[in-house]
Parts: structure tokens; C-alpha cells; sequence
């Protein structure tokens, strides 16, 4: 989740060969639903920290793991957007329930970039879920911090803040999806990004050594 920002090519090395880098719609590992984590090894614990980093680096307060292209129930938070402020939260195999009131605000997204718009969501939410050092979490979160949570997990099931709005405001937004769908597609013709089938063809490693 991220305010509205100039795209920025940032890459992060996770392990030789691998880049990490924030995914833009309409990839199709956005769309996808991410499995369950049953292990956390040095390289999870790198993955996160890289996922930090990339998040701020596109000045954003939340990042899941599929805006990375990884297959995981795992997202990141920090309230602040900054890592000299706020707390840095991790969030795996979350689990919301018990959503109290309703507020509407503005949301941006960091694989969506100059896409915002007003959206619904619970001013307070439970979740369930581990830390990166498998403490469990059972806590009500609320303000600012519960929209990013539910933001996240969206993410988790393949679920876009668009996809939240209404049918005139949706309307609305339109034409700045296709500019990023003629984008997308336009880099695949040219090659420089793979189809879809090889992209998700890519998850099964990652889910065979974490899910």
C-alpha cells in the first residue's frame, strides 16, 4: 500500500540470480492466491528485510509478498513509512476476523502507481498471524494501521483495491488500468517481460520450498 509515486525501477537481490523487485498490474501474480508459509529459514528472514527496503524505497507503508512476485502469505507494515520511525511489523499466514465500524479513505497502491481513490474498510480489525521470529499474533489493530493490514490481505487472496470500489468510481479509473495494462503488454511483445504462463510458472519453486 503506497501513496501516489513516480515509478522507480528499484531491484533488490534476494539470492544470486533472483531479483526482487515491486510487480506492476496487471501482472498476474497479483491476481494470484498465495499459499500458506510452513518454514522460515535465513532466506525468508532476507526476503522481509529486502521487502523493507523496497517498500520504502517506493516510499510505501505496506508490501505483500506477491507485489514481489512470490507466492506467500506474508506482508510487511510499517505505519510511518520510514525505518527510523514507527514499527516495522511482518505479518505470516494472517488470518482477519471480528471487523468493527466502517471509515472510507483514500487509498493508493505501490503496483498500481497514480491509481488513488476513496475506499471502505473496517476501522478496526483482529488478526491472527506469526512474526518473522514465530511469535504468534493476536491482537485488534485500528486507525491507520488496520486500513494497511486490510489492504495487505487483500493482496494475499489476489484481491486489488479496485476491486472494493463501486461501479461509477471503478468507471472512473478506467483508463488509467488500461494505461497500465498497454504498458505491461507492450514490454511483453517487446520481450522484455515474460508471458503470463512463465510468470506464475515461476511460483512452483518458491511454494515447494516454503508452502
Amino acid at each position: 500500500m503506497g501513496p501516489d509515486f513516480a515509478q522507480n525501477p528499484f531491484k533488490l537481490h534476494a539470492r544470486k540470480g533472483f531479483e526482487l523487485e515491486v510487480i506492476l498490474f496487471p501482472h498476474p501474480t497479483l491476481r494470484y492466491k498465495s499459499k500458506p508459509i510452513q518454514r522460515v529459514d535465513a532466506e525468508l528472514h532476507q526476503i522481509v528485510r529486502e521487502m523493507f527496503r523496497l517498500m520504502y524505497a517506493h516510499r510505501g507503508v505496506g508490501l505483500a509478498a506477491n507485489q514481489v512476485n512470490l507466492p506467500f502469505r506474508l506482508f510487511v507494515a510499517n505505519e510511518m513509512g520510514d525505518p527510523d520511525e514507527g514499527d516495522e511489523l511482518v505479518f505470516i499466514n494472517p488470518v482477519l476476523s471480528r471487523g468493527k465500524g466502517i471509515d472510507e479513505s483514500e487509498e493508493g497502491c505501490l503496483s498500481l502507481p497514480g491509481v488513488n481513490r476513496m475506499v471502505r474498510r473496517n476501522k478496526a480489525i483482529h488478526v491472527n498471524a506469526y512474526s518473522i521470529e514465530g511469535k504468534e499474533i493476536d491482537h485488534t489493530f485500528d486507525g491507520f494501521l488496520a486500513k494497511i493490514i486490510q489492504h495487505e490481505a487483500d493482496h494475499l487472496d489476489g484481491v486489488l483495491f479496485i476491486d472494493r470500489l463501486g461501479d461509477a468510481v471503478r468507471k472512473s479509473v478506467e483508463t488509467e488500468l488500461s494505461n497500465l495494462e498497454l504498458d505491461f503488454r507492450s514490454k511483453q511483445r517487446l520481450g522484455g517481460i515474460p508471458e503470463d504462463e512463465a510468470l506464475l510458472g515461476g511460483l512452483a519453486d518458491w511454494e515447494a520450498k516454503y508452502c
